[in-house]
């Protein structure tokens, strides 16, 4: 949950947010390195960011990630900062969004369901086993499918939520 938490937040609403840029990755000497680690990420208005790197010799290295990781911002660079303006968003920019918080929920659910899936599997390797017995198994197998479910709607209720305050003006 705390995962879907921070991949929404990545998720532009029409405010500047430095945590846009927490999945975008630079070429650091040779390795993808978060944006975020290799700078200062501030918010100086509402509608602008402004990237402050450590190292002043990769401020090209962080314009072209910005650039190539499609979040249509258009990075500007003097030489000391990035600034990155936050242009309103369009209806389709804002259906674009929408897209990427339900396919960020999907990815969310799988995450869930692949977690019940070995849940399961270890009830039954243990009933196998002789370590449980049938009802235990039976019970353990009915709460893991009542605590995915729950999770499952927590993951709906989040995204719901992102999804109104992109749709907000």
């Amino acid at each position: 949950m705390s995962n879907l938490a921070e991949n929404l937040s990545t998720v532009r609403n029409g405010r500047a947010n430095p945590n846009m840029l927490d999945r975008v990755e630079a070429d650091y000497y040779g390795a993808m390195t978060p944006i975020n680690q290799m700078a200062t990420i501030s918010v100086p208005s509402s509608q602008q960011l402004q990237i402050a790197p450590f190292d002043k010799s990769s401020l090209v290295d962080i314009e072209k990630a910005i650039i190539y990781a499609g979040l249509g911002f258009t990075p500007s660079n003097d030489g000391n900062v990035i600034r990155i303006n936050i242009p309103t968003l369009t209806e389709d920019r804002r259906k674009e969004l929408l897209k990427q918080c339900k396919a960020i929920g999907e990815e969310a659910k799988v995450a869930i369901q692949n977690i019940r899936r070995d849940g399961v599997d270890s009830i039954k390797k243990m009933e196998k086993a002789g370590d449980l017995g049938k009802d235990q198994a039976l019970d353990g197998q009915d709460e893991i499918q009542k605590m995915t479910d729950n999770h499952i709607k927590m993951v709906d209720e989040t995204v719901a939520k992102k999804e109104k305050e992109v749709t907000t003006l």
